[in-house]
Order: structure tokens, then C-alpha cells, then sequence
């Protein structure tokens, strides 16, 4: 079954295309950095992104990994969408300035996405701030040109998606992986 990353700044429309992507029969993963926000809130913990990134980066690896596995005994699924891949991690570590342990890059190799990336790129028009979601428009933009560049020194080639309703958005991604002849 090939895995596909669905990858992008904050707030263009990724979590949006992936439910649509899952009412459409597809399988789809939940992006891993959202929930373990969410739990490390809940928990009053500090490993969080903008208080401890190395310790953040670390268990958004292993959740990463583990749902990685957890695909794999999906049946019946012609694919499964990835809401991020492990090198939006290495992007998120080089914005930040901060050493790109090996871990990550070794990850990248054991657990591998097929080379067509989908990008969705900064959309102003529906960008929104929630409590998950804190970075400025210019900052998402920002970390979209870094995950860009990381993904392609990583190998893989970038689709971009249209800026474009979300219905028109599955279509192009049904389009574009059955051209890729991986169905």
C-alpha cells in the first residue's frame, strides 16, 4: 500500500483535504505534532514545541513511527495520507536553528513515503490561528519554503495542490497518484 505525505505550512487546508480524502475511502493519519499538543496540554506537560523543541521533536518521532506501523495492518485501503511525513520534523529543527539528529534522518530511510509529496502551499485567505495553531501567516509561509527545501535535499519531488475548493483538491490528488501508477 503506498504512503503519501500531504505536507505544508500551517493552516493550508491539510486537515481539511485529509478528512475529505477519508470520506472518500481513503486511509488517512491524523497530523501526530496536533494530538501531542493537545495531550501535552492536557497533561501539563512541557514538552511542547515552543517551550522544548528538541524534547517535542523526539515524541513527534516516535508517534510518527508508531503510526506508520499501525498503517501497515490497515486493510483494504488502495493508499493511506500522511497529515505530515518524519522530514516535516527535520524542517521544523532547522527553522529553529537546532542539530538534526541522526534518528531523524535514519527514520526518513526506514519508514519511506512515495517521492511525490503533496505541498499545500500558504492560503491567507483560510489561514487561522486555534490553540494548536500559533504561528503568523508570514511564519507559516516561512516554514512552508523550509519543508519545501527539506523535502526535496530528502529526495522526494514536490506537488504543489491548487489554491482551490477542497473537492477540487481530492481531485487533482486522484489524478495525480493514479498517473503515478501506484494504484
Amino acid at each position: 500500500m503506498p504512503n503519501f505525505v500531504i505536507s505544508g505550512g500551517p493552516g493550508a487546508g491539510k486537515t481539511t483535504l485529509l478528512n475529505a480524502l477519508q470520506t472518500a475511502g481513503y486511509h488517512t493519519v491524523d497530523e501526530a505534532s496536533r494530538v501531542l499538543i493537545q495531550e501535552q496540554v492536557a497533561e501539563g506537560g512541557r514538552c511542547l514545541p515552543w517551550v522544548d523543541l528538541p524534547c517535542f521533536a523526539r515524541l513527534a518521532l516516535h508517534r510518527m513511527i508508531f503510526d506508520y506501523h499501525q498503517t501497515s495492518t490497515q486493510p483494504g485501503s488502495s493508499a493511506t495520507f500522511f497529515d505530515r511525513g518524519i522530514p516535516d520534523i527535520v524542517a521544523y529543527l532547522r527553522v529553529a536553528g537546532l542539530p538534526v539528529d541522526s534518528a531523524f534522518y535514519e527514520a526518513v530511510q526506514q519508514y519511506p513515503y512515495q517521492q511525490q509529496v503533496f505541498m499545500a502551499p500558504p492560503w491567507e485567505a483560510i489561514y487561522v490561528n486555534d490553540s494548536e495553531r500559533w504561528q503568523t501567516f508570514a511564519e507559516a509561509t516561512s516554514l512552508h519554503n523550509a519543508l519545501v527545501d527539506t523535502y526535496l535535499s530528502l529526495g522526494f519531488t514536490i506537488v504543489p495542490l491548487p489554491l482551490a475548493p477542497v473537492a477540487d483538491r481530492v481531485a487533482f490528488i486522484q489524478q495525480t497518484v493514479s498517473s503515478c501508477n501506484v494504484l
